[in-house]
């Protein structure tokens, strides 16, 4: 085998380059079947990267909570989500609720999944189902043995309550609780179903910041201040 070539300089190159190029190409040359396909396939492709990525995450997070427990994975938790959710913060303060929501449904698009977005007066809500992160990760078994991810057991504000609580899911209660911290209000609020994974979470987007009710703060331990 020892000095024999096994792909051609052309095959090498077809397999360094981007699905976004290839897609264009095809789309360009009239070949929309072939575009496709393509299409396809960065779909696989990225979602195979997001998986490992969020089981990483996870496992990263779980070695953490069995190691040093609880509060070890919140004060990880806090400082990790706050190394991206700062910048969002400000593009979030300059933003009206139209470009608020566009640019939430474009985070959330990142899980690959559909998404329903309802409104209402006071609000928007996303509902991913079958969730793209967390709640795949629950339907398949990836909190129970033999994975074995940690779970938070003790109800407390960064599971809003819940006991036996899947902890790569506790970002979400993390992250309302750094909005809150930063502006009084949280940027957006997930609000996590009776029976995670067989049921979708719902995520809030408030017209007004200001009007997220007040059991909302109480469920991430913190008090909606009076003005």
């Amino acid at each position: 085998m020892t000095g024999e070539r096994i792909f051609t300089d052309e095959e090498l190159s077809n397999m360094g380059r981007r699905n976004v190029d290839v897609i264009t190409e095809a789309i360009n040359a009239g070949d929309l079947d072939l575009a496709k396909d393509l299409a396809q396939r960065m779909h696989r492709e990225c979602l195979a990267m997001h998986d490992g990525l969020i089981s990483w995450i996870t496992a990263l997070l779980s070695f953490v909570g069995n190691n040093q427990g609880d509060e070890a994975v919140y004060w990880a938790l806090k400082d990790s989500c706050n190394s991206w959710l700062g910048p969002l913060s400000d593009a979030f303060a300059h933003a009206g609720t139209r470009q608020r929501a566009v640019m939430l449904s474009k985070m959330l698009r990142g899980h690959m999944m559909p998404i329903k977005i309802v409104e209402d007066d006071v609000k928007l809500t996303f509902i991913m189902e079958p969730c793209g992160s967390g709640g795949r990760m629950v339907l398949d078994g990836k909190f129970q043995p033999p994975h074995g991810f940690y779970n938070v057991e003790k109800a407390q504000p960064m599971t809003c309550g819940q006991s036996c609580f899947p902890v790569y899911c506790a970002h979400g209660p993390v992250i309302s609780m750094l909005g809150i911290e930063a502006s009084g209000a949280p940027l957006f609020y997930e609000e996590p179903s009776d029976d995670v994974g067989k049921e979708p979470c719902k995520i809030y987007l408030f017209k007004d910041p200001a009007a997220t009710p007040a059991e909302l703060y109480t469920k991430v331990g913190r008090e909606k201040r009076v003005e």
